[in-house]
């Protein structure tokens, strides 16, 4: 396995995707990770990941200087090799140089960590600082017009570096130099591969249960489909499925899940909870972001909690809790960076304690490439694992402002049109997310001949790999004009349709 040290990277997970792209399992840890605990994993090779900070700023983010000692190889990416260049007596330049976007790098040498580039490649640079010195036993690789040191190795050490980011789309030859590293310098295996680890899985589920039952919650998602169909072929009937509906799904959802669950997947214990009312009664007034999701996790927890101890009462095996989280959440929530900003809560569920099941999570190492791909290993069926990412909190975080039954009605209704024209032009398929959301505002517009004065709907469609970054889709315009006349002539309460063409970043995809 490569193990990633996080500085603070908005790139780190992606570091860790191409690792894994290429065959090698890739773990993501916190920079100030013990020795002891790399000691434990045995990785073949560390990865140091960029980051937001200077290597000279108070309590900028740092490691174990023992680790280059280690006989490991290490490769550091633009903060890494700086903190490389701090550690071994070379000299960093702090915000003089900054280079950020397409860059040409200049090879002297191809050495280990270049092999099979060319004189002149294309690179993606972001940073502020640069390493200008380094001691006489490190080889300079290649430059560019004002980074004197863009690619270095020591192989004796076997430390090396880029100033670069070689784990994005915008350095053509990024992953050329990372297998140079994982295969050419670390010698690790290429055996992480989806096809074999669905049966691993299920084996380990099952060990893991024992004779025991499992609870889990579900929300017809890809994640959570995937975890309980591995949890369900696993231990078959001692697996309980609980779906929530809190009033706030999209239209037609629920009696699509209770279709997958039951009908499709043939699930023997799956329990349909309305509790709809309790949430729209507890949201009354409610308009803060955060507060609605807070309302909404706690809620969750108490109907869950309620059923929990229902079924416990006939069945007395359930002593797990199934989880849908995969790595990215699981990073985020269990191991939270601290140089890191925090932009919105997670919705994972946590139960209180006094109900004393041990949680399961089947995906916990999967990125949502990764768990599609184990899905169709299941034989899910496309329509489940194709479909867009939905949060936890629902509509609410779609309905800006206080929530009501007439704009929930509303928002529905413009969703579903939007969603049903993307599939029927084939650009569902080809958006990462797509959705409508209601603006708490109303404007002026004219519907034959009377005045109007209604709500405004947005609709958002984003192309991305993984959700970190992404970029507005590019509908044709007669799509979205004949989406914007759906709307406003079958929704009422609705005369405008806008187009929302903002990137993440800056702005999120969702809007809450």
């Amino acid at each position: 396995m490569i193990l990633v040290l996080n500085f603070g990277a908005q790139y780190a997970h992606l570091i860790a995707r191409r690792i894994r792209e290429l065959g090698v399992y890739s773990e993501i840890l916190p920079c100030d990770v013990s020795l002891k605990e790399i000691g434990k994993l045995k990785p073949d090779g560390i990865i140091l990941s960029g980051g937001p900070a200077s290597v000279y700023e108070h309590n900028s983010p740092s490691m174990d200087r023992k680790i280059l000692d280690l006989g490991i190889p290490v490769l550091g990416i633009c903060y890494g090799l700086q903190l490389i260049g701090k550690f071994v007596g070379g000299e960093v330049l702090a915000g003089k140089l900054k280079e950020f976007g397409k860059k040409e790098l200049i090879l002297k040498k191809t050495g280990k960590l270049l092999k099979g580039l060319s004189k002149k490649e294309q690179i993606w640079m972001s940073h502020g600082d640069l390493v200008t010195k380094l001691p006489g036993d490190f080889e300079i690789l290649a430059s560019t017009d004002s980074c004197p040191i863009a690619a270095t190795e020591n192989n004796p050490k076997k430390i090396y570096g880029i100033q670069f980011h070689a784990e994005v789309a915008h350095t053509p030859k990024g992953t050329q130099i990372l297998e140079n590293f994982v295969f050419g310098i670390c010698r690790a295996k290429r055996d992480w591969h989806i096809s074999s680890i669905s049966k691993k899985l299920i084996k380990e589920m099952r060990k893991a249960v024992g004779k025991n039952s499992v609870i889990m919650g579900v929300s017809g998602g890809v994640d959570s489909a995937v975890a309980a169909t591995l949890l369900h072929k696993s231990i078959g009937s001692r697996l309980y499925c609980v779906f929530v509906d809190h009033g706030l799904i999209r239209k037609n959802e629920a009696g699509e899940v209770i279709n997958f669950f039951e009908k499709r997947l043939k699930f023997k214990h799956f329990y349909f909870v309305d509790a709809s009312q309790a949430f729209l009664e507890k949201l009354s007034g409610v308009t803060d972001p955060e507060e609605k999701r807070k309302i909404i996790g706690h809620t969750f927890i108490e109907v869950f909690e309620n059923k929990v101890l229902e079924l416990e009462k006939k069945h007395r095996g359930i002593k797990f809790l199934g989880q849908g989280t995969i790595y990215p959440d699981r990073i985020e929530s269990a191991q939270p960076n601290k140089y890191a900003s925090k932009i919105k809560s997670h919705h994972n569920i946590t139960l209180p304690e006094k109900m004393k099941l041990k949680v399961i999570e089947p995906l916990k190492e999967f990125y949502k490439d990764e768990v599609r791909k184990l899905g169709k290993e299941l034989k899910i069926p496309d329509e489940i694992l194709n479909r867009h990412p939905f949060p936890g909190p629902g509509l609410a975080i779609r309905i800006l402002g206080e929530i009501t039954e007439e704009r929930l009605a509303i928002l529905r209704e413009a969703d579903c049109i939007f969603i049903d024209e993307l599939k029927k032009s084939g650009f569902y398929a080809k958006t990462w997310q797509a959705f409508a959301a209601l603006f708490p505002v109303k404007s002026v517009g004219v519907m034959g001949d009377s005045r109007t004065y209604e709500y405004i709907i947005s609709l958002r469609a984003v192309t991305s790999v993984d959700a970190m970054t992404a970029d507005w889709a590019r509908l044709p315009n007669e799509l979205l004009e004949k989406i914007s006349n759906r709307i406003i002539n079958e929704v009422m309460g609705v005369n405008r349709v806008v187009y929302d063409i903002s990137q993440k970043p800056p702005a999120t995809i969702e809007y809450e």
